[in-house]
């Protein structure tokens, strides 16, 4: 049976692979801004000669990524829901016996996993848990079916485009063809509503 030593090692090093998923998940969103900023600026300068994109994207992405701090890593949203996670345990473990303080760093697993789910099962249009979700085949955003078709439909009536709703998203003309039901989603929202309904 693993001591509570061998536990304190495992959770810390579950914190640097956390911290090491921020770091790549702000590459990440640095790499999208820039590309963004890219395609901005090429539509804004509308130049004769296309310049050489790769290495105004590049440009760019150095030029955020030479701001990065270690305290952005820290004020990653899954990261501090680790943290938050951890801190709990860790004031179990001079109470808890080996076998519950394994359960405990299950559970962390557990929680990230249920947050992770809970942000992509709600609709960035209601803000409520979706019924019906469809995904954007473009952006690959999802939203309730009938609140993306009455943004588009509204958006017709005035003549306009419909942007994606989804905070950050560059997305700027929706269509009804761009979206598909999102099957998948669908069967994993029905399956935590299954198990966090009460038992009748």
């Amino acid at each position: 049976m693993q001591g509570i030593g061998d536990d304190v090692e495992e959770v810390n090093s579950m914190e640097s692979v956390m911290l090491e998923y921020a770091a790549m998940d702000r590459e990440l969103n640095h790499y999208m801004q820039a590309v963004e900023a890219t395609v901005h600026q090429i539509k804004q300068d509308k130049p004769e000669n296309i310049p050489d994109l790769k290495d105004l994207v590049k440009k760019k992405f150095t030029a955020l990524e030479s701001k990065n701090d270690d305290s952005d890593l820290q004020r990653n949203e899954k990261y501090i829901h680790f943290m938050e996670q951890l801190k709990r345990m860790r004031k179990q473990f001079g109470l808890r016996s080996d076998t519950d303080a394994n359960e405990s760093i299950e559970q962390i697993d557990e929680d990230i996993a249920v947050t992770q789910s809970q942000m992509n099962f709600t609709c960035p249009i209601t803000q409520v848990e979706m019924q019906k979700p469809v995904r954007n085949k473009v952006c690959g955003h999802t939203y309730e079916e009938e609140a993306i078709l009455k943004i588009i439909q509204r958006r017709e009536q005035q003549k306009k485009k419909a942007c994606c709703p989804k905070i950050g998203c560059s997305h700027l003309d929706v269509k009804r063809s761009d979206l598909v039901p999102d099957e998948a989603l669908k069967r994993a929202i029905d399956s935590q509503n299954k198990q966090t309904r009460p038992m009748p």
